[in-house]
């Protein structure tokens, strides 16, 4: 008989909310944080949005729709862009939101309760530290950090400070999550010894070698560059920044990281890995961009393989659509981009991102139990603004939510000192037998955009 989650627990979901069994399930505790302004559900909470492009627009318009929350700010160092938000944001709550260029003008308003943090990866850690700081609590995308110590950095600042930090891996606030790692917590699949996480999207596109120029009137390119090392102005780093290291992981970072983020979670939040390896290479083109078109990492668990299959020339592997993440239909499995394979010494769990859900095959192909999800963005965003109010822990508390950074990190790594086997002390979080590769746990920062060693 079919075990389905869904139908199986008719008392438990029928009687719940998605949201609250998402909360009991994820069990939120309460973390001693200080009482904010915002303490009351009838007391509005004020945030300032640092980053308009796709992802920050999309994330404006869920906060603004969620009641008693308002943006006071816009954040965005492109002058061009935002301009279609501020209008939704305006129509929305009946009043449009100030624009600024430079986020430390959010950080010193102390009407705001909150930033909603959108940038290229690279101003993460310094943004979320400052707003710590500055007694602000933070929604930071992913990934969180663009090396392991400012992930570090980010959780020391948000525990001093006493602050909430909600990290935009969003998976964590989805039901499906939560009954996943409750079905392989009851040992149903057996012992799991091989995972195979697959990140394997359409492409790749060419990125063209353009020219250095002055920067247009409208770009504040030092404040772009914050933390980045000194570089000039170049459309193709402005436009196209993911695919160099100095602003972001590539696809490993920008995609698969929500992968990894949900099978640590599943599987009950595992220490980090003792060894990585990597093998890759940009080979569609001949290009401008840093970050490889074919990436495998292996992950050396105690008594664990994980795999990553990261790749942008495969236009016949697919990110599931609206349909499946929304709806009740199942995606074609070898054909999805994004899944996670998990194996048992029993069975075997298909499991996907984003409100795909999961399904359980024994030998034969037969399917024993599932669980079908929705976008998890309807709870994951609300959860924030839950926490400034009630100051509990959020669902993707960073402290997690860094240690599933790390295995971007660690892939990325491995790659760039040339594809070797690295052995990694996860307690102290330094490689143990590569200087070369410690080299790459902190980033070199400009002056006046630094993280001190003491946050």
């Amino acid at each position: 008989m079919l075990l389905s989650i869904e139908t199986t627990m008719p008392n438990q979901t029928d009687s719940l909310s998605r949201r609250s069994f998402a909360r009991r399930a994820l069990g939120a505790a309460a973390a001693g944080l200080p009482v904010a302004r915002a303490q009351s559900p009838n007391n509005k909470v004020v945030l300032g949005l640092i980053g308009a492009g796709g992802r920050g627009s999309q994330l404006g318009a869920n906060f603004a729709t969620i009641e008693n929350t308002e943006f006071k700010y816009v954040c965005e160092v492109n002058a061009a862009r935002g301009a279609e938000l501020m209008r939704k944001l305006e129509e929305i709550r009946g009043k449009a939101p100030e624009r600024v260029t430079d986020m430390r003008r959010v950080f010193d308003d102390k009407d705001v309760d909150g930033v909603v943090i959108a940038t290229p990866e690279h101003w993460h850690a310094l943004a979320t530290v400052w707003a710590c700081q500055a007694g602000k609590d933070v929604y930071v995308e992913k990934n969180p950090s663009l090396a392991i110590w400012e992930g570090r950095k980010m959780i020391e600042a948000a525990r001093k400070y006493k602050r909430v930090v909600q990290v935009g891996f969003q998976n964590r606030s989805g039901p499906y999550a939560a009954t996943a790692r409750a079905y392989i917590a009851s040992g149903k699949l057996g012992k799991v010894q091989l995972v195979k996480v697959y990140n394997m999207l359409p492409g790749p596109t060419e990125v063209k070698r353009q020219p250095d120029a002055s920067p247009p009137k409208d770009v504040d390119w030092d404040l772009f560059l914050g933390p980045a090392p000194e570089r000039p102005f170049n459309p193709g780093r402005l436009r196209g920044w993911a695919n160099f290291w100095d602003y972001g992981g590539g696809t490993l970072s920008g995609d698969a990281s929500h992968q990894f983020d949900l099978i640590r979670m599943v599987l009950g939040d595992p220490p980090g890995p003792k060894a990585v390896s990597t093998s890759g290479g940009r080979y569609a083109f001949n290009d401008n961009a840093e970050i490889p078109d074919t990436e495998i990492v292996t992950f050396e668990f105690p008594e664990m393989v994980m795999t990553c299959e990261n790749t942008t020339f495969t236009p016949f592997m697919v990110k599931s659509n609206r349909e499946e993440r929304m709806g009740s239909k199942w995606p074609f499995w070898p054909q999805n981009g994004e899944r996670i394979e998990i194996y048992g010494t029993r069975q075997m769990m298909y499991l996907g991102r984003h409100g795909i859900g999961w399904q359980v095959l024994e030998a034969g192909g037969k399917l024993v139990a599932q669980d079908k999800g929705y976008f998890p963005d309807k709870w994951h965003q609300p959860n924030f603004v839950d926490c400034i109010r009630t100051r509990k822990r959020p669902n993707a508390d960073i402290e997690q939510s860094h240690h599933s950074a790390n295995l971007v990190h660690l892939g990325n790594i491995s790659y760039r000192v040339g594809c070797k086997k690295l052995h990694f002390d996860s307690a102290s979080e330094r490689f143990i037998d590569s200087e070369e590769a410690n080299r790459f746990l902190k980033p070199a920062y400009r002056k006046n955009y630094r993280i001190p060693d003491s946050v």
